[in-house]
């Protein structure tokens, strides 16, 4: 049996190896949850134990192909309740998170499935994430993230990486959400922050705002 709390960390595992070569960090892991680095420790070592993971202290850890399956399964729950909160519940992105962290943990794979057709087989999430399939394809995303860019380079925001609501309200702010056109006009070598322009208003944002964004170059 796996609980609630090992759910969310493998969740949080799979989401963080998809956006990041390698193995995964305890730093990472705790940033995604958001909690302390000795409380990851404890958690993987349950984890381990069940053999839902591959750990060695210092070195990161990825997912055993028993933990990759169920992850991959709590991951498409959570995105299409996401996708499903925002198209037919008219709630925006940045409110979707929570709900669909309550809902992921539903265990019926019929509805699932259900939900999946109801909203005709989403590749992507409202945040651009992709939405694995029953069978346990993740769709390809074919993005750079913004900071990653060189200069000069044009493109749209096809995804984010980050799906926290104090972010997602900060980039509705910025008139940022999905298909924005965005052109990296200068990377500022002091502090690593980026002057930008924003369906051509020129924008600057920090090299944090700019790493959790996707893009999708002309």
């Amino acid at each position: 049996m796996i609980t609630l709390a090992e759910e969310n960390y493998l969740k949080a595992i799979l989401s963080i190896s998809l956006n990041e070569d390698g193995k995964v960090s305890t730093n990472a892991i705790a940033q995604e949850i958001g909690t302390s680095a000795a409380s990851v420790s404890d958690m993987l070592k349950k984890l381990q134990e069940k053999k839902l993971i591959k750990y060695i202290k210092y070195k990161g850890v990825e997912l055993s192909n028993t933990g990759e399956k169920k992850a991959i399964n709590i991951l498409r729950k959570h995105r299409l309740w996401e996708t499903f909160l925002v198209n037919n519940l008219g709630f925006n992105w940045g409110e979707v998170h929570d709900v669909a962290e309550q809902l992921e943990h539903i265990k019926s794979p019929e509805l699932i499935d259900r939900l999946d057709t109801f909203l005709e087989y989403p590749n992507f999430d409202p945040h651009g994430e992709p939405i694995p399939t029953k069978d346990g394809k993740i769709p390809s995303t074919n993005t750079t993230p913004l900071n990653d860019l060189q200069e000069g380079t044009k493109g749209r925001v096809m995804g984010v990486t980050l799906d926290e609501k104090a972010f997602l309200d900060y980039l509705t702010q910025l008139n940022i959400s999905i298909g924005t056109s965005i052109e990296l006009i200068a990377k500022i070598s002091f502090d690593k922050s980026l002057s930008i322009k924003i369906e051509n208003e020129k924008q600057h944002i920090s090299n944090d705002v700019a790493k959790h964004l996707l893009i999708k170059t002309n």
